[in-house]
């Protein structure tokens, strides 16, 4: 199924920067949807895509005259290939700030790469795209996040989901497994992977054993939602920290998994540091430990769960107005709160995740300590789990339907 069937929540994202940015940007992951929202948002420009052998030879070889000689509005596809060319587009954007002119997607993260997100600092508007969230695929609006912020919890009722939670977390958001049985999506992730691994990694790093690097993304896979820990993980693959280090930072930059930071308020507090680390997508981690739509609840199905929360918030956050950024939640007596919402004024939410419908006041454990830490910037805190209806635990604490994230209008 094409990406063309669902309307993205960037949509407007993307017209509106277009209309003010000489240089934009969409970044993520391969296969999300970049190239299909950039020619269906303006099928009028010129295209080039970097996958062209031709095209990327062209432009290594001569990034100036390869430029010069580009129509005045062009989408460049893939633009991690070539980064030569990102401080010559700069020459040209001086020249001529006209908004929209270039229009880039890249399938590597370049914001984590400074000397090429300097080189267009105060030119270029980024936009994160992500596979598809569950409120795109049901062509809803996709307004959870944006009314959380606002104080406005869901009032409606929902039905369980039942066993079409799981359906929902080993199909994952890429619009090409969808409508896909468990086996064929399965083979569609493998094959993606290994696409990723032999290509596109190598455009990053000089990686001489890409087994090393299949076996750290499946030792990773077993261990999601756990504290990062890279001696932890070298150990048994027989790899030095610092590769660990940089075969994860590679993982990132390519969209495949993302580190989810520790909130703390000082050093000193009694808090842990580490991150965690999460799957970009729910159902490549589904693939990657063996976990089917049958398969029953495993105890995989935890940590998979809080991935795939964690996913459908920052997709919502990355099409929103409102900048949000997360967190992790433990201390030192082991209490935790699995996402930590913060807005630039410091207001903070928290989110904890239960695939079960039941709920016990001990549940808000890791809420009411949270609450107690932060004071005045708690707005409040969230047990997400398989319910029917927004029931109150006490102060500023709620029970919501996990299907709110993607229901709300």
């Amino acid at each position: 199924m094409s990406t063309a069937l669902h309307q993205r929540l960037a949509d407007q994202q993307l017209k509106e920067a277009l209309a003010w940015s000489p240089v934009v940007t969409i970044l993520g992951p391969r296969q999300c949807g970049k190239t299909t929202l950039a020619q269906s948002l303006a099928p009028q420009r010129a295209y080039r895509s970097f996958d062209d052998p031709n095209e990327l030879s062209a432009a290594q070889h001569d990034p100036l005259g390869y430029a010069r000689n580009l129509p005045d509005w062009v989408t460049l596809d893939e633009i991690q290939k070539v980064p030569e060319l990102m401080p010559v587009l700069k020459l040209l954007v001086d020249t001529d700030r006209r908004p929209g002119r270039f229009l880039l997607t890249g399938s590597a993260n370049l914001l984590l790469l400074p000397r090429l997100s300097e080189s267009l600092a105060g030119r270029m508007e980024t936009l994160r795209l992500e596979p598809l969230s569950q409120a795109e695929m049901e062509n809803r609006p996709g307004r959870f996040l944006a009314n959380l912020l606002a104080g406005r919890l869901p009032a409606q009722s929902r039905q369980p989901l039942g066993d079409e939670l799981l359906t929902r977390l080993v199909k994952g958001g890429y619009p090409a497994v969808i409508g896909r049985n468990d086996a064929g999506r399965q083979r569609w992730h493998r094959s993606y992977l290994d696409a990723l691994v032999q290509r596109d990694v190598r455009d990053l790093i000089d990686l001489q054993h890409t087994q090393a690097l299949g076996q750290l993304l499946g030792l990773i896979a077993q261990r999601l939602g756990n504290l990062w820990n890279a001696a932890d993980l070298a150990g048994p693959l027989g790899l030095s920290r610092p590769t660990v280090v940089t075969y994860t930072e590679v993982l990132e930059r390519l969209f495949i998994l993302e580190k989810l930071p520790a909130w703390h308020q000082n050093p000193a507090t009694r808090l842990i540091k580490a991150p965690k680390l999460h799957c970009v997508d729910s159902g490549l981690a589904a693939t990657l430990i063996g976990l089917k739509a049958d398969a029953g609840r495993r105890p995989e199905f935890g940590p998979l769960l809080e991935g795939f929360v964690f996913g459908e918030l920052r997709r919502l956050a990355a099409a929103g107005d409102d900048e949000v950024k997360f967190y992790h939640y433990r201390d030192k007596d082991g209490v935790e709160v699995d996402l930590v919402l913060e807005t630039p004024d410091r207001r903070l939410w928290g989110i904890e995740v239960k695939a079960a419908a039941s709920i016990h006041p001990s549940d808000f454990k890791g809420l009411r300590r949270l609450a107690d830490l932060a004071g005045d910037r708690f707005q409040g805190g969230l047990l997400l789990h398989d319910g029917e209806r927004t029931l109150p635990f006490g102060d500023k604490l709620w029970a919501l339907p996990l299907s709110s994230l993607w229901n709300e209008d």
